[in-house]
């Protein structure tokens, strides 16, 4: 199944020429493009791209607030900003973009990171860790309030807390349960020991980590056991595990 791409960018010319790119491209569809940032949330919301190319200077909502409604809903959207100003680099890092393009840009530079999206589900490389963590309070469990109820989740069976779909999301090995309940505040109430937050969309049972492999320019994916849902690292977590692990 081809790769979604959504094109948003405020220059008619600079979206004909991404989308004559993905044309040229094999394994990629582009499923709308827009010149403002309420029309690409509007879009992104029906759709459901992995892919968006965003503009940062554009009408409306900029890329960066753009990108940020995006990750909220799915925080693995491949964001490549494509854009004439350097200096929104450190934003983007914010937001964990996929790449930064600069105009005007070399299709061969296009050609390269569309290659690496490619690439993602078959990755070559991995780091693995020996260090075990064990998790042994037992009876330690969260009260979950949502609108079916309240459910109590035990902790040692969590396997990854998750923004999703703009709600949290908690992922055990055999369930799942959905609240309105802020990333921050699930994290307050783990163990530190046993839970990482390794990203602001992820917390990640250290635990269960199988492989490490990276994803964008600033991320990193991680894979666990006991479900087919991954998490994505920061550099700078990927450094605290290193870290974590080799005492």
């Amino acid at each position: 199944m081809d790769i979604k791409v959504l094109i948003v960018d405020d220059e008619p010319g600079m979206r004909t020429v991404i989308k004559k790119i993905l044309q040229k491209t094999s394994g990629f569809e582009v499923i709308g493009d827009t010149d403002n940032g309420d029309e690409a949330i509007s879009i992104f919301k029906e759709h459901h791209p992995e892919v968006v190319f965003l503009d940062v200077e554009m009408p409306i909502r900029s890329g960066i607030e753009c990108a940020k409604v995006f990750t909220d809903i799915d925080p693995k959207t491949i964001i490549i900003f494509a854009t004439a100003h350097e200096q929104y680099m450190s934003e983007a890092f914010q937001v964990y973009a996929f790449d930064y393009l600069v105009k005007p840009f070399k299709i061969d530079r296009v050609m390269q990171t569309l290659d690496r999206i490619k690439k993602l589900n078959k990755p070559n490389y991995a780091e693995g860790i020996d260090k075990i963590i064990k998790h042994e309070k037992g009876l330690d469990k969260l009260m979950i309030k949502n609108k079916d109820g309240i459910s109590f989740v035990d902790t040692k069976e969590i396997v990854l807390v998750q923004r999703e779909e703009s709600s949290t999301v908690i992922y055990t090995k055999t369930d799942s349960f959905t609240t309105s309940i802020s990333l921050t505040e699930i994290e307050e109430k783990l163990d530190p020991n046993q839970f990482f937050r390794s990203h602001k969309s992820y917390i990640i049972n250290l635990s269960l980590i199988t492989k490490i492999y990276p994803y964008g320019r600033w991320t990193y994916i991680v894979k666990l056991k006991n479900t087919e849902k991954d998490a994505l690292l920061t550099h700078e977590k990927y450094e605290e595990i290193k870290r974590l692990f080799s005492l």
